[in-house]
């Protein structure tokens, strides 16, 4: 099996809290209040509706999404479902949940991990304003 994946940078600040227990997000944003605890990348370079179709048609089909966040040398994944009632069509949000909410915003539910979950070595260096790398795939 070999995996083909889109990725695109996102930008830490020093708001970053990453302790949301259901949800992990990242916004095209240029902000971030102290409210924001889920988000863990501002100034991202894609949203939801920014997926290439063959993403986009792997969600609606319901297959397994894989998520993986880098920052230096620190990676942790976090893995999802697809649903057909995602509409993917926020040009700013693109939000991992735990739950099966699902909104224009939402990339996948049931995610094994929300913000809180993320490699806390990760958190720090996007709390300090460095640079990540976000890859997305779709697991036939």
């Amino acid at each position: 099996m070999s995996l083909a994946w889109f990725k695109f940078r996102i930008y830490g600040h020093p708001n970053v809290k990453g302790t949301h227990r259901t949800t992990l997000e990242f916004t095209k944003e240029d902000f971030l209040t102290p409210r924001g605890d889920c988000i863990i990348g501002i100034r991202a370079e894609a949203s939801v509706s920014d997926l290439p179709i063959w993403i986009k048609e792997g969600i609606w089909q319901s297959k397994p999404v894989v998520l993986v966040v880098c920052v230096g040398d620190l990676c942790d994944a976090v893995v999802g479902r697809g649903d057909p009632g995602l509409t993917l069509k926020d040009n700013i949000r693109m939000i991992i949940r735990k739950s099966v909410y699902r909104d224009e915003k939402t990339l996948m539910i049931r995610a094994n991990k929300s913000a809180k979950d993320i490699d806390r070595r990760i958190i720090e260096l996007l709390k300090r304003g460095a640079i990540g790398t976000v890859y997305i795939s779709i697991i036939d």
